[in-house]
């Protein structure tokens, strides 16, 4: 029924924050013309969270080592927020050029199949 997902990242600097995406974080991607760059995304999953409101959604991505991702960012001069460990992971976050942050951990759950 349903085929994929897509992610909205809302920025006050669209362009600046894509442009990480292609560059630092590496995502292929296809340009609609305009610089309008729609990415390829690694697997995903969802969980639905209790929450006193509703609209309030979060972005995450995770990786197979974060302490690995945060040594790569640094030599490409991002920097990440130090590792806190959480009950479901290792976790960083990074402070895109717009101003918005991304989570980034090392789930310590097991993944859907």
């Amino acid at each position: 029924m349903l085929s994929g997902a897509h992610v909205i990242v809302y920025s006050k600097d669209a362009q600046a924050d894509a442009a990480f995406m292609r560059d630092v974080l590496g995502f292929a991607h296809i340009d609609l013309g305009h610089n309008w760059l729609i990415f390829r995304l690694p697997p995903a999953e969802l969980a639905v969270h209790p929450s006193e409101s509703n609209d309030a959604h979060e972005l995450y991505f995770m990786c197979d080592d974060v302490n690995a991702f945060i040594a790569e960012m640094k030599k490409k001069n991002v920097a990440c927020e130090a590792v806190s460990e959480e009950r479901w992971g290792s976790l960083t976050h990074v402070t895109l050029p717009g101003g918005g942050k991304i989570g980034v951990y090392q789930p310590k759950h097991a993944s859907p199949p």
